[in-house]
């Protein structure tokens, strides 16, 4: 089954994008990944013209309601400067890891191919996908409300916090 795409005369709209590391191997929680997936998201935002609506980092994926001029080129981009950042890390701290992101041409291949973008169309759809985000910490039971996971943007939307992503709310 192909892959599902962006296409390119859609590829300013708004997006529900989910990006998952190789072997679903939980990778996030530790030696201060989240901030490299925190610090890359920011980059964009300021570079490349991207506005996260809502977000969320779990330990092994992330979930991303974006939109940008050029979506899947901020995705690109943001997969590929975060997999050299992680493998980075994992050379430092965790070096026998590194083996579960081999590929056949000798590389390292941190996060899985595709995004599974869902573009948003509509209020309902937008509705779905962002209480899906932010249930997703409380589904996984690491904590017992959506506010309390701080790698997510559940606190801009339910308690007006300001995080260290600039969220963009969006109705559509």
């Amino acid at each position: 089954m192909p892959t599902p795409r962006i296409s390119i005369e859609l590829n300013d709209g708004i997006y529900f994008v989910t990006m998952t590391i190789n072997s679903w191997y939980y990778i996030f929680d530790r030696h201060n990944r989240w901030e490299i997936l925190a610090d890359s998201l920011k980059y964009c935002q300021k570079n490349k013209g991207l506005q996260v609506i809502a977000y969320v980092f779990m330990l092994n994926h992330t979930h991303l309601i974006i939109q940008a001029p050029d979506v899947s080129g901020v995705i690109r981009d943001f997969k590929r400067h975060t997999a050299k950042m992680i493998i980075k890390s994992i050379r430092k701290y965790e070096p026998h890891v590194l083996d579960l992101f081999d590929s056949k041409n000798g590389e390292h291949n941190i996060w899985k191919k595709g995004n599974k973008p869902e573009l948003i169309e509509n209020d309902w759809f937008f509705e779905q996908k962002l209480n899906y985000v932010h249930n997703n910490p409380v589904k996984k039971q690491y904590v017992d409300v959506p506010e309390y996971w701080k790698w997510s943007s559940a606190s801009f939307y339910l308690l007006d916090q300001e995080g260290d992503i600039k969220i963009q709310p969006l109705g559509i």
